[in-house]
């Protein structure tokens, strides 16, 4: 109470704030300027430190300070939404003395004080479903428990620099290149939690081991590999490992002409991020699997029903259903189980196993809105919603949305063929092959594969290549 009589409670006036909560031994304090928030809480920091010279050790107070930016709901005097979890989450990494901030709120005050900040990378904080970027001070500070990171509730990968093996030192410009492309079209596939770039080429150049690398970042799946050029040809490795155990779950490689670096680079991206997605996710639901029912959570539920899914049986695909509903229950807020859930609505349409089939047309519609307006990024659930607008007649609004779902993920398979099947059908049977033929080249041991080749014989039918 005399340290905040003395200390914080000056501060925090001097710079324009007020307390907007307190509960035990914490204080919530709203500012209108974020430079100002810093400020104030270096100097209680600080003011802390001469306070402690006079103090033995078990009377120090080593407070934590998180600093976020971002909008609020007021109610009465007090505040609450998602700016405040991100602040909350942030004090409880900050290092005892110090303070952790968001990247948001890094970027306002970067260039407007003295103070130095040291770059943390992006940490997953419980209850908070993207990564938040983390700026420490002061720059030297430690974080609290430093050591593994807790796994994020979703896969996670962390991608390493790929080795340049080439004789010729230029050419490590390609392997960059390879690395930074497959690292950006990983993060738009919404349900990995991917380590950012800037995190990953700090690996560059060092023998690491990759179970140590995956305990360091929180992840559990390293993807590794290594580009060679010898005259024209390129050789372009890469394998996916397991961080726990070291195992190689997926392995590939790919030699080819060096006629266009940059078309050749997009190929390797585009292969290599279709290939490692059901990889992945088999490595998920084998990790899944091994849980006992009763430790199912929402995401366990939804990779389980995914599978069933699959299997296109009546029976499997009302277990999916079942599976999807005891998912939302659970989280409702998971837009993966709504997505999975109207995907199952439509192969009950598909396969002919609705008995009201206007109903369930209904439903497949309602619950990918749902799935979309949780996610504006899902690609998945845009595409169902896409097939449901064609279904229904609404062919411009359905491209619209089905050409969405591909931008957002261009290497989602069934996205791709779910175009191909409204171009095929419509105005463009033509280009619809591309799209078709780009589907099976991304997941050609998909489990939809049949249905990819069927929206493909339609489109050759008509354009009258019956052969």
């Amino acid at each position: 109470m005399a340290g905040r009589a003395e200390l914080w409670d000056p501060a925090i006036a001097s710079h324009g704030g007020r307390v907007v909560g307190t509960a035990g031994d914490s204080l919530m304090i709203e500012y209108s300027s974020v430079v100002a928030a810093v400020e104030a809480s270096i100097a209680v920091q600080e003011g802390i430190v001469e306070r402690n010279a006079a103090l033995p050790e078990d009377r120090r107070m080593l407070p934590r300070i998180g600093i976020n930016i971002g909008e609020v709901i007021i109610d009465g005097d007090d505040i609450f939404g998602d700016g405040v979890n991100v602040a909350a989450r942030l004090q409880e990494i900050a290092t005892a003395g110090g303070i952790a901030m968001s990247g948001k709120a890094h970027e306002e005050v970067a260039d407007k004080l003295e103070a130095k900040f040291a770059d943390d990378g992006p940490r997953a904080v419980k209850n908070i479903a993207r990564p938040i970027q983390v700026w420490r001070w002061p720059p030297d500070a430690v974080a609290i428990g430093a050591g593994p990171l807790p796994l994020p509730d979703k896969p996670s990968i962390a991608m390493l620099p790929f080795d340049n093996l080439s004789d010729d030192p230029e050419q490590a410009y390609f392997a960059d290149g390879v690395t930074e492309d497959i690292i950006t079209a990983l993060s738009r596939i919404r349900r990995f939690f991917v380590i950012a770039r800037n995190t990953a080429f700090t690996y560059q150049n060092q023998g690491v081991d990759v179970q140590a690398v995956a305990r360091e970042l929180g992840v559990r799946y390293i993807l590794e590999g290594s580009v060679r050029k010898a005259g024209n040809r390129i050789r372009v490795t890469a394998q996916l490992i397991d961080g726990a155990n070291g195992q190689q779950l997926w392995a590939e490689r790919y030699d080819r002409d060096l006629q266009d670096i940059f078309d050749l680079q997009d190929e390797i991206t585009e292969t290599a991020v279709g290939a490692i997605e059901p990889e992945v996710a088999q490595a998920e639901l084998d990790r899944t699997k091994a849980k006992r029912p009763e430790n199912l959570d929402a995401w366990d539920l939804c990779l389980r029903a995914r599978v069933q899914v699959y299997l296109f049986t009546q029976e499997a695909v009302e277990e999916a259903v079942s599976l999807c509903r005891r998912a939302i229950e659970r989280d409702s807020n998971l837009a993966r189980a709504h997505s999975t859930l109207a995907l199952a609505y439509q192969r009950q349409l598909l396969l002919n196993y609705a008995k009201d089939r206007e109903a369930v047309r209904q439903s497949v519609r309602r619950t990918a809105q749902q799935a979309v307006s949780l996610d504006r990024e899902d690609a998945e659930g845009h595409t169902v919603l896409g097939l449901a607008l064609w279904n229904a007649g609404e062919a411009d609004e359905a491209m619209s949305v089905l050409n969405t779902a591909v931008a957002l993920n261009p290497s989602h398979a069934f996205a791709q063929s779910t175009v191909g099947l409204a171009l095929g059908t419509s105005s463009d049977p033509e280009r619809a092959m591309e799209f078709h033929d780009t589907a099976i080249r991304l997941s050609p041991r998909d489990p939809q594969l049949a249905i990819f080749l069927s929206r493909h014989a339609n489109s050759c039918i008509n354009m009258g290549k019956y052969e």
